[in-house]
C-alpha cells in the first residue's frame, strides 16, 4: 500500500509541478511542452528525485494513448472551412513532404553518423514528421494570428502526416531486422492499407457518432468521456484492422467537431483539459525516460541533424509540396520554419529500442536532442518569424471569449465577452448604446464586471477602462463590437498600416473610385490602347478574384500599380472577399 501511495504522490507531484510551470511559459517565452520535458528530466535518474524509469513498453503505451487523445482534440477543433485553403497542400505535405524530408535527411544522417543507409533513413523517418501536439499548442495558444492559408496548412499537415511517418519507421525497422524479407510492393501495399482503413474507419465512425450524439441525453460531463472512449475505440479498432489509428481518430474528431449540437459544445470544454493532461503526462514520461548525460554525449549530432533538417531538408520538402498551389515565397519560408518536432519523434524513437535495433539507443538520444532544439529554436521564434515573413495578421475584431448556452439540442445562444482597452471607442459609452448601427433590440447586456465585481447597469452607467461586458446577440455583430472595445490608437495604426487607410465595398467599380481618376483618364488618352477590357469596369471583388493566384484569405495583397494595392481584410464562408482595404504604397524617393 505504501508503494502505491508513493506512486500516487510522485505522479501527482510531477503533473502538479508541470501545470504550475506553465505559468512561466508566457513570461519566459519558452514553449510549454518544453517545460513538461524539463520537469520529467529533473525528476529522472540524473535529476533531483533520481527516479529510474526505463520501461519503454509503458512509455510507448502512454505515448500512443496520449497522441490519440491529442489528435482527437485537434480534429474536434479543426473547422471544415479550413479545407478550402489548406486541404490540398496539407495532403501533399503529409505524404510527399514526409518522404522528401526522409530521403534528403536520410542521406545526410548516413554520411554524418557513418552508419548503414537503412539506419540513416530510420533516423530521418523518426524525426521526419511535424508534431500535432506542438503545432496545435504553439499556433493556437501562442497569441499570433496567422493568415488562414498558412495556419490551416500547418495544422492539417501536422494532424495528417503521422500515419505515413509511423509507417515509414515501422517499415524501416523491419528492413533493418530482416532486409531479405522486405519488398517495395509489400511496403506500398502496407501504405495503401494503412491510409485506406484509416480514412474509411475514421469517416464512417465520425459520421455515425455525429448522428448519434444529438439523440443521446447525458449529464454534461459525460459527453466528453463518451467521445474520448469512442475515439480510443476507433483508434484501437483501426490499428487491429491494419489501418492508421492516428488518421482515423483525427478524422472522426474533425467530423464530430463540425456537427454543431449541444453535445459537441460540452465535449470541447472538457476535451481541452483531457488534451492538456495528455500532453503533460506524455512529455513528463518522455522526460523521465531519457538519460540527459547520454543526450549531451551526442549533442553535436543532434545539432547537425536539426540544423540540416530545418535549413535544408524541410525547405526542400515544403517548396516542392506547396509551390504548385501558388503559395508565396514568404509563406513557404514560414511553413518551412514551423516544422515543429515534439512528442511524435520521441515516441517513434522508442520503437527501434523495443525491436532491439543495434543503434537504437543512439537514435533515441539524438531524436530527443533534435526535439529539444526544435522546440527552442522554432517554438520560441514563431511570433518573430511571423512578422518577418509577413504572415501575421493584425486584428482587433475578436471577442475576448465566447460561450454557447444551449437552450435545446440544436439551438443555442452565444455569449460574448469584451474588455474595454485603453483609449478604445467604447470608453464613456453606455453598454446598451455601444453603436448607433446596432439596434438595442439585437443585443442584450448579460453582465458588466468592474474590478472583479458584478455591476448593475443603470441609465447613467458608462464604460471605463478595464470593464468587462458580456453580451447576448441575435445578429452577427461580435466582430463589429470587438472593434469598438479593442480599437486603440496603437492597434488602429497597425491595422491601417497593414490594410490601408480606406475600406472599400467589394461591389464598387475601380473606375468609380476617385483615387484612380487620373490613371483612368491617362489610359483613355493612349492612342494605341488595347481592345482588352479595362480594369476600371471591374468591381473591386472581381479585380481581386481575377488576380489572386490561389484561394483568397485575409492579408492577401493584390497590386493595382506601383502606387496602390488592394488588401483583403475579410473573406466570407464561401471564400469571397467581403471587406477589402485600399493601401497607398510609399514610392521610393528620387535621388
Amino acid at each position: 500500500m505504501d508503494t502505491l501511495n508513493i506512486l500516487y504522490l510522485v505522479g501527482g507531484l510531477l503533473i502538479f509541478t508541470s501545470i504550475m510551470a506553465s505559468t512561466l511559459s508566457a513570461r519566459l517565452g519558452v514553449p510549454l511542452l518544453l517545460l513538461f520535458l524539463v520537469v520529467g528530466m529533473l525528476a529522472g535518474e540524473e535529476g533531483i528525485l533520481g527516479i529510474h524509469f526505463s520501461q519503454y513498453n509503458i512509455a510507448n503505451f502512454i505515448g500512443q494513448a496520449a497522441l490519440a487523445c491529442i489528435l482527437l482534440d485537434g480534429g474536434l477543433r479543426t473547422s471544415i472551412q479550413s479545407f478550402r485553403v489548406g486541404l490540398k497542400p496539407a495532403i501533399v505535405l503529409a505524404t510527399w513532404g514526409v518522404v522528401a524530408t526522409v530521403l534528403v535527411l536520410g542521406v545526410f544522417v548516413t554520411w554524418l553518423l557513418n552508419v548503414d543507409w537503412r539506419v540513416g533513413l530510420l533516423m530521418a523517418a523518426i524525426v521526419g514528421s511535424t508534431d500535432a501536439a506542438a503545432v496545435f499548442s504553439l499556433l493556437r495558444n501562442g497569441g499570433v494570428k496567422l493568415n488562414d492559408r498558412v495556419q490551416a496548412t500547418l495544422e492539417l499537415e501536422s494532424g495528417a502526416n503521422d500515419p505515413l511517418a509511423i509507417l515509414l519507421v515501422t517499415g524501416l525497422i523491419a528492413l533493418n531486422v530482416d532486409p531479405a524479407g522486405q519488398t517495395v510492393f509489400g511496403f506500398l501495399g502496407l501504405l495503401l492499407q494503412q491510409l485506406g482503413f484509416g480514412l474509411g474507419v475514421g469517416v464512417l465512425a465520425g459520421y455515425a457518432l455525429a448522428k448519434m450524439l444529438p439523440k443521446v441525453h447525458l449529464a454534461e460531463g459525460m459527453y466528453a468521456i463518451l467521445i474520448l472512449s469512442a475515439g480510443l475505440l476507433v483508434f484501437a479498432a483501426t490499428n487491429l484492422l491494419g489501418g492508421s489509428g492516428f488518421l482515423a481518430v483525427y478524422l472522426a474528431g474533425l467530423i464530430i467537431g463540425n456537427q454543431k449540437v449541444r453535445a459537441t459544445e460540452h465535449v470541447l470544454r472538457v476535451m481541452d483539459s483531457f488534451a492538456w493532461l495528455s500532453q503533460a503526462v506524455l512529455f513528463v514520461v518522455l522526460g523521465l525516460l531519457v538519460t540527459p548525460s547520454n543526450v549531451i554525449n551526442v549533442w553535436h549530432y543532434s545539432v547537425a541533424i536539426a540544423a540540416f533538417m530545418i535549413l535544408v531538408a524541410r525547405p526542400i520538402a515544403v517548396y516542392s509540396s506547396v509551390r504548385p498551389f501558388k503559395f508565396k515565397d514568404r509563406e513557404i519560408a514560414f511553413i518551412s520554419w514551423v516544422g515543429l518536432r515534439g512528442a511524435v519523434p520521441i515516441t517513434l524513437a522508442i520503437l527501434p529500442v523495443m525491436a532491439a535495433i543495434d543503434e537504437a539507443f543512439l537514435l533515441f538520444d539524438i531524436a530527443f536532442g533534435v526535439v529539444v532544439l526544435s522546440l527552442i529554436l522554432q517554438g520560441t521564434t514563431i511570433p518573430v518569424m511571423a512578422r518577418w515573413f509577413k504572415v501575421r495578421i493584425p486584428t482587433n475584431n475578436d471577442p475576448k471569449e465566447e460561450h454557447e448556452v444551449w437552450v435545446s439540442d440544436t439551438q443555442s445562444i452565444t455569449l460574448y465577452e469584451f474588455e474595454v482597452k485603453a483609449g478604445a471607442f467604447a470608453m464613456g459609452r453606455h453598454p446598451r448604446a455601444i453603436s448607433k448601427r446596432i439596434s438595442p433590440d439585437e443585443i442584450a447586456v448579460f453582465a458588466l464586471i468592474r474590478g472583479g465585481r458584478l455591476i448593475q447597469v443603470e441609465e447613467d452607467t458608462v464604460l471605463h477602462f478595464g470593464d468587462i461586458v458580456w453580451y447576448a446577440m441575435r445578429g452577427d455583430y461580435a466582430r463589429q463590437i470587438a472593434q469598438i472595445f479593442n480599437d486603440t490608437k496603437l492597434d488602429k495604426r497597425a491595422i491601417e498600416e497593414f490594410y490601408g487607410d480606406w475600406l472599400l465595398s467589394p461591389n464598387v467599380k475601380l473606375g468609380d473610385l476617385p483615387f484612380f481618376a487620373d490613371l483612368k483618364k491617362a489610359e483613355a488618352k493612349q492612342p494605341n490602347k488595347s481592345k482588352a477590357p479595362s480594369i476600371w469596369q471591374q468591381t473591386v471583388a472581381e479585380f481581386v478574384m481575377a488576380n489572386v493566384e490561389t484561394s483568397p484569405v485575409a492579408g492577401d495583397k493584390i497590386v493595382v500599380n506601383e502606387e496602390w494595392s488592394l488588401v483583403i481584410k475579410e473573406v466570407d464562408k464561401n471564400g469571397t472577399p467581403c471587406a477589402i482595404g485600399l493601401k497607398h504604397e510609399a514610392l521610393p524617393q528620387a535621388v
